[in-house]
């Protein structure tokens, strides 16, 4: 990779190859820090949030488009605030102090550069939690090894097996085979999925997939294909939490996830041996798990 990647920005796979200090690329990024929102969260899996709950920091812009997100807002919208390097850091801090488990950075990928940066500065400077990178899983493979040794959970999405509907829905080509080999690099980076002695996560892959609906043959080729390449060394996250979100394009997706259909997922899981996977038994599907992108942690 070149030294300054954002001068030809190939960091996802979209490759827009733009100069980010002079005009944007997928992402709607320039080459500065930009962010939404930065607070404890509590609704992460268990061992993310737990009870003191995840320092999530959310970042603005996405490589990806899927046309059902939640978080439109800050995915396409691009709302937030341009931040410094050093300003990124302090938060960082400012969320450890609070008491928080972690550090989760939320859609980062358009900005790893600078948030490499942030996280030497932080360290130095006495973080020492365990760092989250929560990404859609649509990575370049030379990006995620940039991040060897920086962080120590992973936590990517798996959306789709099938690459039409990758294509369909999120606008992405070849999804499947990129995202499964960012995959394998961070369960390179960080081995088998670790726990302190309080259920914290410290170390590992958690694997999301949030099933959408008419996909449940997709979402079960996913759940074999996890289960085959990793066994018990990472753990997944099976989401029903797949919420209507206005003026959609497609009518197959204008209906909720229902409970027959996950439950057979979750028996089919079940089936394959699989035992480490989150699953939500309550309503979720529902606006009020979408955060209020208000600038929250950033004055």
């Amino acid at each position: 990779m070149k030294k300054n990647i954002l001068k030809s920005c190939n960091l996802c796979p979209r490759n827009c190859l733009v100069n980010r200090y002079q005009k944007i690329g997928f992402c709607r990024q320039t080459n500065q820090i930009r962010i939404a929102k930065a607070c404890l969260t509590y609704f992460e899996e268990p061992c993310i949030s737990n009870n003191n709950g995840s320092g999530t920091i959310f970042f603005s812009g996405c490589n990806m488009e899927c046309c059902f997100c939640q978080n439109i807002k800050i995915s396409k919208d691009n709302f937030g605030r341009t931040i410094s390097i050093k300003r990124l850091a302090e938060i960082m801090l400012k969320l450890q102090d609070k008491g928080a488990l972690n550090i989760n950075l939320v859609t980062p990928t358009p900005h790893v550069i600078n948030i490499i940066k942030a996280l030497k500065i932080a360290k130095k400077n006495g973080l020492h939690i365990p760092i989250i990178y929560n990404t859609s899983g649509y990575e370049n493979l030379e990006t995620i090894k940039m991040l060897d040794g920086l962080i120590d959970v992973y936590l990517p999405d798996l959306k789709y097996y099938d690459n039409q509907y990758a294509l369909k829905y999120s606008k992405a080509f070849n999804y499947f085979k990129i995202t499964s080999l960012a995959i394998s690099e961070m369960y390179r980076q960080t081995g088998s999925i670790k726990f302190d002695q309080n259920g914290n996560i410290l170390k590992g892959v958690i694997v999301r997939h949030l099933m959408l609906p008419t996909l449940k043959e997709d979402t079960k080729k996913i759940l074999s294909y996890l289960y085959k390449t990793y066994q018990d060394n990472i753990y997944l996250s099976l989401m029903n939490q797949y919420t209507v979100m206005p003026n959609l394009k497609y009518k197959e997706l204008k209906n909720q996830i229902k409970e027959k259909e996950y439950n057979e997922v979750i028996e089919y899981a079940l089936s394959l041996g699989i035992t480490n996977c989150y699953c939500q038994l309550e309503k979720t599907n529902s606006k009020k798990y979408i955060p209020d992108f208000n600038l929250e942690g950033i004055k």
